[in-house]
This record gives C-alpha cells, sequence and structure tokens, in this order.
C-alpha cells in the first residue's frame, strides 16, 4: 500500500481549493467595503511595505497635515501584536488598531469589524480620507483586497534599489509607490535612478513620488493624490 505524506501531491488540489474559498469569501466582503466607502465619499488607501520602511511615521505626518489643511482623516492600523503605532497615531487623528493574532496581513473582514468601532468615534461619511496601514510584509497582504480605492506600496532607501524586482507581485498591485526616508538616500548610497527603473520594470507607469517623515518631503503631493481619488458622496 502507498502511502502519500502529509502535504503531498494529493493535499495540493485540498489546498488550492481553500485559499481559493478564502479569496473569494474576502473578496466579497471587500465588495461590500467598496460600495460602503463610495457612498460615503471617502478616498480610502491601503497602504503595504516590510516592516521598518517608516509607514506610522510618514503616515503620522499626513494625517497632522490634513488636520492642519481641515482634511477630515482617520486611520484604521494593522499589526501582529500591541497598539504601540495606534497610540501613537491617536495623537493627530482618530485611529484604531486592528491586532492580527499573527496573521501577516489584513483581511477584509477585519477591516469590517473594526470599522464599526471606528465609526463611533467618526462617521465614515464625515470622512475625506481613510488610510488602511497594513501588516509589515510584502508577500501575504497582496492577495487580499480590503475595499480599497488605491494601494500605496512603500519603498524605503535603506531596504535596497531592487526591492520592486524581488516582489513583483505586490509592486504591480499597487497604484502608487512612496519611496520613504529619502533624506538618508545620499547615507546609505541609493541609487534612486535604478530603484525607479526597477519600480517601471514590474509596474510601469505608477506615480512614484519621494518623502521624508522626518522633512516633510513629499507628505504634501502624497495627500492631494489620494484625495483625488475621492468620490462625490
Amino acid at each position: 500500500m502507498t502511502v502519500t505524506p502529509p502535504g503531498g501531491p494529493a493535499a495540493q488540489p485540498r489546498i488550492v481549493e481553500l485559499r481559493r474559498g478564502v479569496l473569494e469569501k474576502n473578496d466579497r466582503v471587500a465588495g461590500g467595503l467598496r460600495e460602503r466607502f463610495s457612498t460615503a465619499g471617502v478616498a480610502v488607501s491601503n497602504w503595504v511595505s516590510s516592516p521598518g520602511s517608516g509607514k506610522t511615521a510618514l503616515l503620522a505626518r499626513l494625517l497632522a497635515l490634513a488636520g492642519e489643511r481641515g482634511v477630515s482623516a482617520a486611520a484604521l492600523v494593522g499589526d501582529c501584536a500591541t497598539d504601540n503605532d495606534a497610540r501613537r497615531l491617536a495623537q493627530v487623528a482618530p485611529v484604531r488598531q486592528i491586532e492580527t493574532q499573527g496573521m501577516c496581513h489584513l483581511e477584509a473582514s477585519m477591516v469590517a469589524d473594526h470599522l464599526a468601532a471606528l465609526e463611533a468615534t467618526v462617521p465614515l461619511a464625515g470622512l475625506d480620507l481613510l488610510v488602511i496601514e497594513n501588516v509589515g510584509n510584502l508577500v501575504c497582504p497582496t492577495s487580499f483586497d480590503l475595499g480599497e480605492g488605491s494601494r500605496v506600496v512603500l519603498l524605503s532607501v535603506t531596504e535596497g534599489e531592487d526591492k520592486p524586482l524581488k516582489y513583483p507581485q505586490l509592486f504591480a498591485s499597487s497604484d502608487v509607490v512612496l519611496v520613504t526616508k529619502v533624506d538618508l538616500a545620499e547615507a546609505v548610497g541609493f541609487d534612486a535612478p535604478v530603484a525607479r527603473r526597477a519600480v517601471a520594470t514590474v509596474a510601469p507607469d505608477r506615480p512614484v513620488l519621494d518623502t521624508s517623515a522626518r522633512t516633510g518631503q513629499g507628505v504634501a503631493a502624497v495627500l492631494d493624490l489620494l484625495l483625488a481619488g475621492r468620490e462625490a458622496p
């Protein structure tokens, strides 16, 4: 008698079937979220990057600028554990932390569950901009639609110019690429033209914006770009 080891060929179709079911369920929930966002007239952006790219620092600067301009903005923040980022961002805007309990990405159902708690602070229809800060990961979030209007991928100058080539699926699924920590570019020897060619190879015609949370460079341009996707209710 032949015994198929766990995880062998016989298990593969079942794994594929389960994954397809998970993604189909996620897409249904994401579709409902997208309809809610559109009805409310709020621009929704899903930010994805590797850990340490500076997402939270840049988001804090963006939310502060939004407040100065009279733009109503809020954030949903995903992390495997702790509410450190939410407490940091709550100083400048309404925010809700989503702890994934070890999961490497956010799913639409998580956003839906925590959106109600966020709306207890600020109604969705009263928002101009909602930023969803995804878990730091360049692989897992790629397949999961969160109902967003735009997906923003962040690339830090400290990560190397070839990151888009190493993670082509995520960059190809993005709408905007933000190069972060550009104030450190010279110190770390970051080659901007090489990085932009790498982005163009896997994601042609995507806007690429240079940003710095420390100096504020590019933050206004990012805010303008995100708000341009806002639909009238």
